[in-house]
């Protein structure tokens, strides 16, 4: 975008796994299904453009779309985003 950043970029991710995958180059070997996103991520990290922080599932936002959720944790995330029922009494 033609600026540098002044601090990594945090993808929140909520599969331990995954990032463990990411720092640990023993384990990218056991991967072979996703070869070149595995060299873009790594290569970011190394580069310190990107960090992988740790997001429980429950706090992660995305999941209200892109799967079933509880009522609690899809009322959350419905407040995070600032949406709230206009027909809910006041």
């Amino acid at each position: 975008m033609g600026f540098k950043p002044e601090k990594p970029m945090d993808l929140r991710y909520d599969n331990k796994s995954a990032i463990d995958i990411a720092h640990n180059p023993v384990q990218h070997d056991r991967t072979k299904h996703v070869e070149v996103d595995r060299h873009f991520i790594k290569e970011k990290i190394e580069k310190k453009i990107i960090r992988l922080p740790f997001v429980k599932s429950e706090d992660q936002l995305a999941d209200i779309l892109t799967k079933v959720v509880c009522g609690k944790v899809f009322q959350d995330a419905l407040t995070k985003f600032g949406i709230s029922d206009i027909y809910a009494p006041t």
